[in-house]
């Protein structure tokens, strides 16, 4: 069995909404003894910050639930509403998510995210703790700070291998301000309070160029901070699953999917201090 709840999100001028998966806890572990401290997996679609995508939001949940772990799909703001609208109600949806640890038996907390939404997870990775974002919410980040995160295929950086819409849809009218390209180019964000990360992405990615990934991984790396990279040689943008669920071309790279049991596996690890 499984309970399926919804609950609004707002931030100061935008409202969301998180969609919240939860697994029966008759669900015991080898030991016969029931599963305590499950891990928890909020799904951050992409879609350019213009739109979400539904193959990269319930699909995704479905396999983190069947793994073991409870999930939630953030529906956040996209444009017209601009930074940092999505970024609050990401930080609020990981507060509400922790202040219901008992009653949902919430352990380890991780987000997924892809494309665009891989740039809203990366960011409330880098900037859990970022004065703003507190003031802003009224929260305290350690509410809101990830585990980890997990980021597939992401945008990045603002920089000259940008996906150019989704900052123009991400910054509106501040996007020919450089300052405000710069603040949210994450490569430049990362400090070592950043979260542990799970990156992957194709090789030949069209859409969003590898060196969004590297550009982060290089970040997270010249401050040796735990990071799990996997680059797969081919396959288009926006895989999903990378499997037939949510690819039905007779072309789709298969063999990327395996970056959700990769993913699953590096969770778990972190789930048990490793």
């Amino acid at each position: 069995m499984m309970q399926t709840l919804t609950f609004p999100i707002r931030s100061r001028h935008t409202e969301a909404k998180l969609d919240v998966y939860l697994l029966d806890e008759t669900h015991r572990n080898e030991m016969q003894q029931p599963i305590k401290g499950r891990p928890f997996m909020l799904v951050i679609p992409g879609g350019g910050y213009s739109w979400k995508s539904a193959r990269e939001a319930e699909p995704i949940a479905m396999r983190y639930l069947a793994a073991g772990f409870n999930a939630a799909v953030l529906w956040y703001s996209t444009a017209p509403a601009t930074f940092p609208s999505a970024l609050e109600e990401a930080a609020q949806s990981m507060a509400l998510i922790r202040s219901h640890q008992e009653e949902w038996n919430v352990g380890k907390v991780f987000a997924v995210g892809f494309s665009a939404g891989g740039h809203l997870t990366a960011s409330l990775g880098v900037l859990w703790n970022d004065p703003l974002l507190a003031q802003a919410t009224g929260l305290d980040p350690e509410s809101y700070r990830p585990d980890g995160v997990v980021l597939s295929y992401p945008v990045i950086t603002s920089g000259e291998k940008r996906h150019d819409g989704s900052f123009r849809n991400l910054l509106g009218e501040m996007y020919e301000d450089e300052l405000a390209r710069e603040q949210v180019s994450l490569e430049k964000q990362v400090t070592e309070d950043a979260a542990p990360a799970f990156i992957w992405h194709t090789y030949t990615d069209q859409v969003v160029p590898i060196e969004n990934a590297l550009l982060l991984a290089s970040a997270y790396a010249q401050l040796k901070l735990p990071l799990e990279l996997h680059v797969f040689p081919t396959g288009w943008h926006g895989l999903a699953t990378g499997d037939w669920e949510t690819n039905t071309a007779e072309n789709t790279p298969l063999e990327t999917g395996a970056w959700l049991p990769m993913s699953i596996r590096w969770a778990k690890a972190i789930c048990e201090g490793k």
